[in-house]
């Protein structure tokens, strides 16, 4: 009897994994990963050099992406159905050995693998090892830390609808606004509307490759690929500085 081990990979540089999942990784012999169809990957890219060499791969492709609205009963539909047959297809092989899942970031925080972990109870033995989310590497590119003293700070998906988003940024001390990509021009209205466009930065590919740190005003709507967080640094009370 195997079981289903999900590594969290951390924002993406490979420094930065914890010692158990770099275990993990190094160790596999079944190893299963989220991609886009045609692209190998950004899971499979932060362990390159890290499988062994005999490693049992499987992607799963993911159906639908950015093809059809998130919220839509088509794309509802594909996804589930992706889902159910993943984890159908993972906990069988666990009956024999163990597997393991990629994730970027941390599991449990907005990582697709919550999608098979809840499909996967009572099926298979599961044990998820913790990440860094990415959000924590983009902040650390910055060089600014993004809370002080008692900030409030607010994590939104960028694919909220604009009231939403102006409510919460509107209440909020530091904000944190995840899957940007084309919904940037939403982000960016309802923080201007919000009085926080100026404060806002967007970092693209956090502590990876091509790593890019920008004030929103200077980016443009078409120049933000998924893999980009618009941040907002909260300002409350800060240490005094002795003279």
């Amino acid at each position: 009897m195997g079981r289903i081990l999900c590594a969290g990979l951390g924002p993406g540089d490979p420094d930065l994994m914890s010692v158990r999942s770099d275990r993990a990784i190094r160790g596999a012999s079944h190893v299963a990963y989220f991609r886009k169809k045609g692209r190998p990957g950004q899971a499979r890219r932060i362990v390159e050099g890290m499988l062994p060499p005999d490693a049992v791969e499987y992607p799963m492709e993911y159906p639908v992406t950015t093809e059809l609205p998130f919220d839509s009963p088509e794309y509802i539909y594909c996804l589930a159905t992706f889902y159910d047959h993943w984890a159908s297809q993972l906990a069988a092989l666990a009956q024999t050995q163990d597997v393991l899942v990629l994730c970027e970031g941390d599991p449990f925080f907005y990582g697709s693998f919550m999608h098979l972990y809840t499909r996967l109870q009572g099926r298979a033995t599961v044990e998820v090892i913790p990440g860094i989310p990415g959000m924590v590497g983009c902040w650390s590119a910055t060089g600014v830390p993004i809370t002080w003293g008692d900030d409030v700070m607010t994590v939104l998906m960028g694919t909220l609808c604009e009231d939403d988003l102006v409510r919460h940024m509107q209440t909020a001390d530091a904000l944190v606004i995840m899957k940007t990509g084309r919904n940037l021009p939403r982000v960016r209205r309802a923080l201007a509307t919000a009085g926080r466009l100026e404060q806002a930065w967007l970092v693209e590919r956090g502590t990876m490759p091509g790593e890019r740190v920008l004030k929103l005003t200077e980016v443009n709507d078409t120049d933000c690929p998924y893999f980009a967080i618009v941040l907002v640094h909260g300002s409350g009370r800060r240490p005094e500085v002795q003279e």
